[in-house]
């Protein structure tokens, strides 16, 4: 076996292997752990979407930013309940949407600003809806 040809077997085993794990995850998570895994996966491809875009591979930038609103759209806003959440779902909404433009305007002006802001944003909101985790969870039985 040829080295191309090992580090290509080896590319694709770890893919199944990190396929597995995010799958494993899912299908343990509860609801707000699902969240994290959504925050998660579309910080991961912002910064790929950066690393692309550093190095000119538009076609590969192109697919993490897409990657990063599906996820944003149809994950996080999407999970959104304003009839529960109320206002704060509102402004969750809003904020999803002004992330969602964010990241069009990095896409099709390659400005790394915008994705920047994005990915903070993001971030933000994810550190949030993690310590809501930890203050929920119940606690370790003794």
């Amino acid at each position: 076996m040829t080295a191309m040809r090992g580090a290509g077997a080896y590319g694709r085993g770890a893919g199944a292997y990190a396929r597995v794990g995010v799958e494993s995850s899912v299908m343990s998570a509860n609801p707000h752990q699902l969240i994290v895994l959504l925050f998660d996966g579309a910080q991961a491809s912002i910064r790929a979407a950066r690393i692309q875009m550093q190095a000119g591979n538009t076609a590969a930038k192109g697919l993490a930013i897409s990657k990063a609103l599906d996820i944003v759209n149809s994950g996080l806003a999407a999970a959104l309940d304003t009839e529960r959440g109320g206002e704060v779902a509102e402004r969750l909404a809003s904020l999803y949407d002004y992330i969602a433009r964010l990241l069009l305007a990095a896409n099709l002006h390659n400005d790394e600003q915008s994705l920047n802001e994005a990915e903070s944003l993001l971030d933000e909101i994810a550190t949030a809806w993690r310590e809501i985790g930890t203050k929920t969870a119940p606690a370790a039985p003794d």
